[in-house]
């Protein structure tokens, strides 16, 4: 679309895709949680940062942070993300189909 910033020229994109799913299990616990994160653009192009938790193969709830810049949502992502780990997330492990 000429004349129109943003539009045609690549400044809505992101510089790479941000997705994650990490699970958190624990059988002797009863835990079995999950926490996702994705960066997407809205249609206003600014940065979104979705973040949705809850246990697994439940709905769960969800939250959306907007930002600027790509560069604040990221921080935000890599902060979450450190702190899920330090409190046992990992990479949700694939399960054999029945």
């Amino acid at each position: 679309m000429d004349g129109i910033p943003g539009i045609g020229d690549g400044t809505l994109m992101l510089s790479q895709p941000y997705q994650l799913y990490v699970e958190r299990t624990d059988a002797n616990r009863n835990m079995a949680r999950f926490y996702a994160l994705s960066i997407d653009r809205t249609l206003f192009g600014e940065a979104c940062l979705t973040r949705r938790w809850g246990r697994i193969g439940q709905r769960g709830q969800s939250m959306v942070h907007h930002f600027e810049s790509e560069q604040e949502a990221v921080a935000l992502f890599l902060d979450v993300l450190r702190k899920k780990r330090t409190r046992g997330y990992r990479p949700a492990v694939k399960r054999p189909s029945k």
